[in-house]
């Protein structure tokens, strides 16, 4: 009598799942910029008196604590516009995979960005403004995909770096005068940091292994509809590969 043998792999792409996950994302964001636009407006009225006092001077040790605010102050409406954009674009993206991970994200690049400004910016200045955690969520989306091995992850982090590689330069010192390279480089830092602190900790299904055997007399037959690339080839076939 023969007997068989069959393994599939559960991994798959539910649309509905990814519309919800979208949806929670693109709320997440709009509320994070209707939050810092109120902020702004508020600052605006006070003749920019909460940057001041709430900004980060470097060296105070008086003013560390205000690493936590200042990422949600801007100088002026320009300021602000030329951070709203990539802030809600790479904002979304890393809102996307849980927005629990996306708030717990968000205080470390407040954190890493800051404290990196307090420490190397030019002491007797006063630093604001929300580009260091747009360079922190732009570092976390390029590396979470190969960090969580996620294929379509991988695919955003590398158009996203490509398309955004040019920014990475006003992280060095000197090149953009005026701009706080040492914050942009410390939510950069901070990003990265990030995809790992925060990675995907779910256990992967273990690989389908083909059988052998030796019949008696009909032969054993083996079926692995599913295989150890399974998941892989699902993804492909979603993205049109």
């Amino acid at each position: 009598m023969a007997s068989e043998r069959t393994s599939s792999t559960a991994s798959t792409l539910d649309p509905a799942t990814m519309i919800a996950d979208a949806r929670r994302a693109l709320f997440t964001m709009v509320g994070v910029l209707a939050a810092i636009w109120l902020i702004q407006l508020v600052n605006w009225m006070d003749d920019y008196d909460l940057g001041r006092r709430f900004g980060v001077v470097p060296q105070d040790v008086t003013r560390l604590p205000n690493v936590v605010t200042a990422p949600f102050l801007h100088w002026n409406w320009a300021h602000l516009e030329a951070n709203s954009g990539p802030l809600f674009v790479f904002g979304f993206l890393a809102a996307y995979r849980g927005v629990k991970k996306f708030l717990g994200l968000t205080v470390l690049l407040a954190l890493t960005s800051e404290l990196t400004a307090w420490v190397f910016d030019p002491p007797n200045t006063v630093g604001a403004g929300a580009s260091g955690v747009v360079f922190g969520y732009f570092g976390y989306v390029v590396l979470r995909g190969i960090i969580d091995r996620n294929l379509i992850d991988t695919l955003i982090g590398v158009v996203l770096g490509a398309s955004y590689a040019y920014m990475v330069t006003s992280a060095l010192p000197g090149v953009a005068p005026g701009i706080s390279w040492a914050a942009h480089l410390g939510g950069l830092i901070g990003g990265l940091a990030g995809a790992w602190i925060f990675r995907n900790r779910a256990p992967r299904p273990a690989p389908a292994k083909a059988a052998t055997g030796i019949g008696t007399g009909t032969g054993t037959a083996t079926s692995t509809p599913g295989g150890p690339n399974a998941a892989l080839l699902k993804e492909l076939d979603d993205l049109g590969l």
